[in-house]
């Protein structure tokens, strides 16, 4: 059986008039979009959900924003979705890493932009999955 999860951000079917679904693990991955990109306090019922991610744009793009960064990814992660995901890595890339490293998937990135991928392992299926969040 193919596990289906409501689609986010929340969206009608036109066909059926009921609520949008999505496969389990895009789901998940929208789950994770959402943990990251929302602010603390964003949320009035859930005032600590969240990772903030945005405010991180206007730290220094230095090895400390790039360290502090998966901190802060990971433990959010653990937090809102240990019960969903297993996170085995984050990797951060900001446009100075880009520009004599590894490149990172897709176009350059801005000066003021962050691109985070994260491997991480569907407790439910023990599939190994990879998403890129970009910043900015």
């Amino acid at each position: 059986m193919i596990r289906r999860d409501i689609l986010y951000p929340f969206a009608i079917d036109a066909a059926s008039g009921q609520a949008a679904q999505t496969d389990y693990a895009s789901h998940v991955d929208q789950m994770i979009r959402q943990v990251l990109l929302t602010d603390p306090g964003e949320r009035v019922c859930l005032p600590t959900f969240g990772a903030g991610l945005r405010r991180l744009l206007f730290a220094p793009m230095n090895s400390s924003l790039t360290a502090s960064t998966k901190l802060i990814v990971t433990q959010a992660l653990n937090q809102w979705l240990g019960d969903q995901i297993t996170v085995k890595d984050v990797t951060v890339a900001t446009a100075s890493s880009t520009t004599g490293g590894t490149p990172v998937p897709g176009p350059p990135l801005p000066d003021s932009a962050i691109s985070i991928q994260i491997t991480y392992v569907l407790i439910e299926t023990q599939t190994v999955m990879k998403t890129q969040v970009p910043v900015g």
